[in-house]
């Protein structure tokens, strides 16, 4: 009698998926019933579980594998446990990461998860808050009129910043203000401003160029507009660099670190002395900012301080709690350096 071997290229069986353990699983493994088991996966509050009982039912819990099902928490009881952070349409830069950064641990450790989303401006896709039906939508910057009512329509209540609830524009718009009260502060009197090229942040650009302004008005030196830049071409820096120069100024009050370097390569390569012949002051103060030579004088915000605010926000939102007292202290200061 012969016996066939069996094919090598044969697909093995398909596995069948592994069920999901319930609630009603570890109540058998236990002897308990469903409720009382509910009660200590769900860490029902009024309810007088003994220790011992307790300990048994986590024990059970973890050694089957249960996990909690979302979904149905989140029907039961009201709330996703979900914080979604629209971002805008700028560059996730070093400020915003660390901004993200810290909301998300500061949302963790209070059991709730953030998710980020960049909605396109032609986007056909069902927008996210009406996807994850969170529980708070927040962003960095405020929402405009239409984005606040596509919210409303959505049935979304609880928005940060919202003019019902709290803003938190008095919380980074005096940067440029810093900017120039230092260079005034080193003896510089005419000063020019020169923004970023990136057609994403023109309503950055236009709020910090603005406020630079009333700034050098207040301080009575002069401020001019040297133009914006893009960091990848020579042309539009040395044209704001001799925009600048053409205009007496020497200080130069940069949108960002990365104008500031920039500024600071072009001003060297024209043969200036910076900080002697042409002080230039950034804002951001990226890590770059230390290590380049000269070493670059920033405006330094408090971003994971600004994150764990925005989240404190939104948790008082979703918690229906208390808002937060205040920002935290001293969330923008002047870094000097060699550059001013």
């Amino acid at each position: 009698m012969t016996t066939s071997e069996p094919d090598a290229s044969a697909s093995p069986p398909a596995s069948t998926p592994r069920r999901r353990v319930t609630a009603a699983d570890v109540a058998r493994e236990v002897g308990l019933s469903r409720a009382a088991v509910g009660f200590v996966l769900n860490d029902t509050p009024g309810q007088t579980i003994p220790a011992r009982t307790r300990e048994r039912v986590l024990e059970a819990a973890e050694r089957l594998g249960y996990r909690p099902h979302f979904a149905a928490r989140a029907l039961a009881s009201g709330q996703s446990r979900i914080i979604l952070l629209v971002l805008p349409d700028w560059p996730v830069d070093f400020a915003m990461r660390r901004n993200i950064e810290e909301a998300t641990l500061a949302l963790d450790e209070a059991g709730y998860s953030l998710v980020t989303y960049n909605p396109l401006q032609a986007g056909r896709a069902r927008p996210l808050w009406e996807t994850l039906q969170p529980d708070v939508v927040m962003s960095i910057a405020p929402f405009g009129p239409q984005r606040l009512e596509q919210l409303h329509a959505a049935g979304v209540r609880k928005i940060v910043p919202d003019p019902a609830h709290v803003q938190i524009d008095e919380y980074v718009e005096e940067g440029p203000a810093l900017q120039v009260g230092h260079l005034v502060a080193t003896g510089r009197r005419t000063l020019a401003f020169v923004a970023t090229a990136d057609p994403r942040l023109t309503t950055l650009v236009e709020a910090r160029r603005a406020r630079a302004a009333s700034a050098a008005e207040e301080a009575g030196v002069t401020l001019v507009d040297a133009g914006a830049i893009a960091l990848d071409d020579d042309a539009s820096l040395a044209r704001a660099l001799r925009e600048a120069r053409t205009a007496g100024a020497d200080g130069i009050v940069a949108y960002n670190d990365d104008v500031a370097i920039s500024l600071i390569g072009a001003a060297l390569r024209a043969g200036l002395r910076v900080p002697d012949d042409l002080a230039v002051i950034g804002h951001d103060d990226i890590p770059l900012a230390s290590v380049v030579e000269p070493r670059v004088t920033s405006v330094r915000m408090d971003v994971a301080g600004l994150g764990r605010y925005l989240a404190g926000i939104a948790l008082s939102l979703a918690e229906d709690g208390p808002l937060p007292a205040a920002a935290p202290q001293r969330s923008l200061w002047v870094v000097e350096r060699d550059s001013a």
